[in-house]
C-alpha cells in the first residue's frame, strides 16, 4: 500500500506547477485525498481535499483561487494544480488519505495513509 507524490520541483514566483499522488496497493474510491504541506521548522498544514466518494473539494484559505485539486479515480491518481506560486508555497507537500465519510471531505490530519512527499521551491 502506498501513496507516492510527483512533481514537485524549483520554480519561479508566479510560475505554475501540477503535483501527483499515484496510490497503489489500494483503489482511491470511497476515500478523501488531503493534501498537506510541511515548511522548514514549521507544523504540516493541510491545504486541500478531495472526495472520491462525492467530488466534494476544499481549500485553505491561502491557496483558494490559486490551487486546484483533482481526481481520476480509473488511473487511482490525485492532482495538485498549483498557480500563482509565491516563495511563501515553499515546502515538502505530502499526501495523505483516509476514509471518505459523508457530507463532504474535511481538510483534517488523521489519515489512513501517506506518501513521502514531493518538493517544492518557490524562489523571489
Amino acid at each position: 500500500v502506498q501513496l507516492v507524490e510527483s512533481g514537485g520541483d524549483l520554480v519561479q514566483a508566479g510560475g505554475s506547477l501540477t503535483l501527483s499522488c499515484r496510490a497503489s496497493g489500494f483503489s482511491l474510491d470511497e476515500y478523501a485525498v488531503i493534501w498537506l504541506r510541511q515548511a522548514p521548522g514549521e507544523e504540516p498544514e493541510g491545504i486541500s481535499c478531495i472526495s472520491t466518494k462525492d467530488g466534494s473539494t476544499d481549500y485553505t484559505g491561502s491557496v483558494k483561487g490559486r490551487f486546484t485539486i483533482s481526481s481520476d479515480v480509473s488511473k487511482n491518481m490525485v492532482y495538485l494544480q498549483m498557480n500563482s506560486l509565491k516563495p511563501e508555497d515553499t515546502a515538502v507537500y505530502i499526501c495523505t488519505a483516509a476514509v471518505a465519510g459523508t457530507g463532504g471531505c474535511v481538510i483534517g490530519y488523521e489519515f489512513d495513509y501517506r506518501g513521502q512527499g514531493t518538493q517544492v521551491t518557490v524562489s523571489s
